[in-house]
């Protein structure tokens, strides 16, 4: 549940915030507005430290009621010199309500605007690292639930700003103790500036001994004295995975025109690049992303293993994508019912009591009358995602290849790579050199195993990369059909999105249901028997609709798609670098809505040397994998 909060009446809008945990206040007696701004933003020297450079990273110990952040947005939004991308790090063990966050605005009018902002996108605050973006996403919060050190653990990146906070050392010292000092520690560099309003002898000594160099300041009443220093240690710091330095923008080649290349070709353009995508068909989303229409829906699993909480990850960036760039006509946030048709979907165990609230924003129980809407009984063993749609994946493909910074061609055929002088050189089938860039990424799906082996310089083998056939089938809306349809997607054996507006010239709607799974097969060939094959599992899957649905089939007015999807063994994505200056982003399997939008962010972060969207060992679990030799 959201950490209670107790409004203490002290004459301001909303009152004053008090924990009952900690028995101490959010921020300081005469209101948190000046602590945000003189102890924690210009104790860090900003904004001035952040003019003209290309990004900014802050770290924070104590997230609380979000001011600080809220304080630092505005601060960058004001500033002409602000850095392109600002990234806000933050840790809380006690995350508050989102109601509670716009509450605590509410005695700073200016800040009321970004707070609604903020409280949007707090939901689904389960244990674990979730980010949220604002300002086009240029402004990132990467919000970590849990103990600061154990969070700070999973991350990799160089801090340039701390601010230290939370409740008093007296009341919570495990924030202020010197294993998060050395959390901290591990994620700055030298020069890092550092401040917090505590003076504690404590807290001065415990950074020392981590290598901070600080010293008491004039504080802001009620407190006479702050605490300003920076991470300057004697030593030389010693750390198991230095973060790699900071990249600077250049000339990109992505191949392939999918979910995949163009989410990574979008991340890669807001961060400056200039992104070149080529692919051999002739028009984006002509592989596997040219499915009618697809479902996003996260994986649930009693032990919530590495599947389930990825799924989690991409589904709010892809949510957040959606929200920012389609149409009505091209997604609908409509939820998904999972009907657990060959064993029940059984949820972790903790989301049943300390995380119910958090949890429910993603997967609960479906309702009685949900399963009615769909023919089911109420005892149906079924899950309702509430964060859950669909959508068409072809146009997410479009506006991500419409970005500032990114041209697309078709008819493009890489046939191999070669290096040289730094450089990758990119050559079609015939000889002839398409580009000479610093970065190429592989994202053509099954076609990307080839690329990587044949590439020059790379020694990569054979990728654990599996191509899978797959064929949907719909048909449209006829008179008598509609009714029986549910109003919302349903999955679990096969898939059914009832209600999807026609592309093109096209009017009204359509249902699309599938797919079939052909393991081992690249070629999409439209098999009518699969047509069958689908119309079967939606009997299973929904016996009332099938129903109502077999005279469309009997009369042949059904209609077919196929594609070839690409997965791995593990099933989950493939990211990383095979070379210097050589990246895959593949094997996306059946999840290509789920996981697209996270490895853009996942590998312009890594370039970049941000902080990560998600926990550092989900990201290593992303490597690409060989496959065995024969």
């Amino acid at each position: 549940m959201p950490e209670r909060i107790e409004w203490l009446d002290d004459g301001t809008a909303g009152g004053s915030p008090f924990s009952p945990r900690f028995g101490d206040r959010y921020r300081s007696e005469l209101g948190g507005l000046d602590q945000a701004k003189e102890v924690f933003l210009k104790g860090c020297g900003l904004p001035a430290a952040w003019a003209g450079q290309p990004q900014w990273t802050v770290l924070e110990t104590g997230f609380g009621l979000g001011l600080n952040f809220l304080v630092t947005w505005a601060a960058w939004k004001a500033d002409p010199d602000r850095p392109h991308l600002l990234h806000f790090v933050s840790t809380e063990a006690f995350p508050a309500s989102a109601a509670d966050v716009l509450r605590s605005a509410q005695t700073h009018a200016e800040l009321i605007p970004l707070a609604e902002q903020l409280q949007a996108q707090l939901w689904g605050l389960l244990p674990g690292f979730h980010r949220l973006v604002f300002e086009g996403g240029q402004v990132l919060l990467t919000l970590c639930i849990g103990d600061a050190k154990a969070m700070l653990r999973e991350q990799s990146f160089e801090a340039d700003s701390v601010y230290l906070d939370g409740f008093s050392p007296q009341r919570n010292p495990d924030i202020w103790d010197v294993h998060t000092f050395k959390a901290v520690a591990r994620c700055c560099r030298r020069g890092t500036r550092v401040a917090t309003w505590t003076i504690a002898r404590s807290v001065r000594d415990g950074l020392a001994q981590c290598g901070f160099v600080v010293k008491k300041v004039p504080g802001i009443p009620p407190k006479r004295d702050n605490l300003q220093g920076e991470f300057n240690p004697a030593w030389e710091p010693k750390k198991a995975q230095p973060p790699p330095a900071r990249r600077a923008p250049g000339s990109c080649v992505v191949i392939g025109a999918g979910l995949a290349g163009a989410a990574v070709a979008a991340s890669l353009a807001r961060r400056g690049w200039q992104v070149t995508v080529l692919d051999a068909a002739e028009e984006p989303a002509a592989g596997a992303s040219g499915l009618p229409a697809g479902l996003l829906a996260p994986h649930v699993s009693p032990d919530d293993n590495p599947l389930s909480r990825l799924s989690r990850h991409g589904i709010r960036a892809t949510l957040q994508q959606a929200e920012a760039l389609l149409q009505a006509g091209d997604w609908g946030r409509t939820g998904v019912l999972e009907h657990a048709v060959e064993h029940p979907r059984k949820r972790p165990e903790a989301w049943r009591a300390d995380w119910a609230e958090a949890a429910g924003d993603w997967s609960r129980p479906a309702e009685t009358a949900q399963l009615a809407q769909c023919g089911l009984p109420p005892d149906a063993p079924a899950l309702w995602h509430a964060r859950a749609g669909w959508i068409r994946p072809a146009a997410l493909v479009e506006a991500w290849l419409a970005a500032p910074g990114v041209v697309s061609y078709g008819r493009s055929v890489v046939g191999r790579l070669s290096h040289a002088s730094g450089q990758w050189l990119v050559w079609d089938a015939q000889g002839r050199e398409l580009a000479r860039v610093e970065l190429v990424v592989l994202a053509a799906g099954y076609a990307s195993r080839a690329l990587a082996a044949g590439a020059e310089a790379a020694n990569t083998g054979e990728l654990a990369l599996q191509a899978i056939r797959g064929q949907v089938s719909w048909g449209r809306h006829e008179p008598g059909t509609a009714g029986a349809l549910p109003a919302f997607p349903v999955n679990g054996h096969g898939s059914l999105a009832p209600a999807v507006p026609l592309a093109g010239e096209a009017s009204g709607l359509a249902w699309v249901m599938g797919s079939s799974f052909e393991r081992d097969n690249p070629k999409a060939e439209i098999r009518p028997e699969d047509d069958h094959h689908n119309f079967s599992r939606l009997q299973t899957l929904l016996p009332e609709t099938a129903r109502a649905l077999a005279a469309q089939f009997e009369a042949g007015h059904v209609q077919s798609w196929a594609g070839v999807r690409c997965a791995t063994p593990s099933r989950l994505p493939m990211l990383g670098p095979l070379a210097d200056g050589l990246w895959v982003c593949s094997g996306m399997g059946s999840r290509g809505l789920s996981f697209a939008a996270l490895c853009g962010e996942l590998l312009a972060a890594r370039l970049h040397a941000e902080p990560l969207p998600l926990e550092q060992r989900l990201a290593d679990a992303l490597a690409p994998q060989r496959a065995p030799a024969a």
